[in-house]
């Protein structure tokens, strides 16, 4: 019945097509209108990219359902981990500058952390096997005693959010998964060290430094840090079916969320645009992010486990930051992203120099990669 109710309505919210319209814009424009009535999310926005062409970005659908405010071009999201893409950007640009070696043991910038000696197969882990999740660490995001402990502090405490020396503490004095460098097994907390370590290296915080080398060259105006509640242009966040967190089913009251992202860090962390993360997606994986060679070095990939391959097929694996996957449209180069309340892809098809972002407001059941891949054919069958 919801969903029956919000493809109706967007019937009426939905934006509006130009009469001079490109046919590439048109076609994109009508998949999304498709996805949207046939997957029921509440709202999305939508961006195709190709080099030397402006940002295509479309809105359909409701920014907040109760109060029927349609989506806009311009709505924030919670990326997700799609900012961990940003996280091994920046790690990367440090090495490319001859100041971090992605394979120096990570005592070299962490070794005198307290919480250092415990941590699981510490001294044989390097940087390059944080950002492919070779650590062998858990992950302390789905760490009962973490969301036990996050759920505790909400009800009075909705600005909580843990530091990540109190993250990492959730995975210490356990057996490795596997030994570092032999395995795969995603955990944000990898990317919590790797942050720590980009920080040990550039001495300032990490934030600064990912606007400083990335966002303000690149024109990625509408990323931020989401290191607060009350995040301007954010879209109404809801969740369908079971939340982490002993969450409602809607996560904002009066455009500020009811929980603090500012936990995620360097493991995603960011509020941002379908539009900044097609421009992302283009500038990094046609190699014109940084500065020097080094699409071989993002791309040097592992294969994931094998949980992943059975969701996503078998030839799947993941670099620094970036998930590698073969489609019907070639390769895709990219990265998904949840967080209660939004779900978030990016993808880059080399094949056809397109790359398409995609984000909705809704936590739920839905299979972002396929998405992104009709959004991709609706262009390329456009332009044929």
């Amino acid at each position: 019945m919801r969903r029956a109710f919000l493809a109706l309505l967007s019937v009426f919210v939905g934006s509006a097509a130009p009469a001079d319209e490109p046919s590439s814009h048109a076609a994109f424009r009508a998949a999304l209108t498709r996805l949207h009535a046939e997957a029921g999310f509440p709202g999305a926005v939508a961006a195709f990219a190709r080099a030397d062409e402006p940002i295509h970005v479309v809105a359909v659908g409701l920014s907040d359902v109760e109060s029927a405010k349609p989506m806009r071009e311009d709505h924030r999201m919670l990326s997700g981990s799609t900012g961990k893409s940003f996280t091994a950007a920046v790690a990367l640009s440090l090495a490319q500058e001859g100041r971090l070696d992605l394979d120096a043991p990570i005592s070299r910038w962490l070794g005198d952390a307290p919480w250092f000696a415990d941590l699981p197969g510490g001294s044989a882990i390097t940087p390059r096997m944080l950002l492919r999740h070779q650590s062998g660490l858990r992950d302390h995001v789905h760490d009962p005693a973490f969301q036990a402990r996050v759920a505790r502090a909400l009800p009075t405490n909705p600005d909580v959010a843990l530091p990540p020396a109190d993250l990492i503490g959730f995975v210490l004095d356990d057996a490795p998964l596997f030994a570092p460098g032999t395995g795969y097994a995603y955990t944000d907390t990898g990317y919590i060290i790797a942050g720590l370590v980009i920080e040990a290296v550039t001495g300032e915080p990490y934030f600064a430094t990912l606007k400083r080398r990335f966002l303000e060259p690149l024109g990625l105006e509408l990323t931020m840090p989401a290191d607060r509640r009350d995040l301007p242009g954010l879209a109404s966040g809801y969740i369908s079916g079971q939340g982490m967190f002993d969450l409602p089913p809607k996560v904002t009251e009066d455009g500020t969320l009811v929980y603090n992202p500012a936990s995620e860090w360097t493991g995603g962390g960011l509020a941002t645009n379908a539009g900044d993360l097609a421009r992302w997606a283009i500038a990094l994986y046609e190699g014109q992010a940084m500065q020097g060679p080094y699409l071989d070095t993002l791309l040097d990939a592992v294969p994931k486990d094998a949980s992943q391959r059975r969701l996503h097929g078998e030839d799947v694996a993941y670099g620094l930051g970036v998930t590698l996957r073969t489609t019907d449209l070639g390769p895709a180069q990219g990265h998904r992203g949840w967080t209660p309340g939004y779900l978030s892809v990016f993808e880059y098809y080399p094949d056809h120099r397109l790359a398409v972002a995609l984000q909705i407001n809704e936590l739920g059941e839905h299979d972002m990669s396929a998405y992104a891949e009709t959004l991709a054919e609706s262009v390329i069958w456009a332009d044929s």
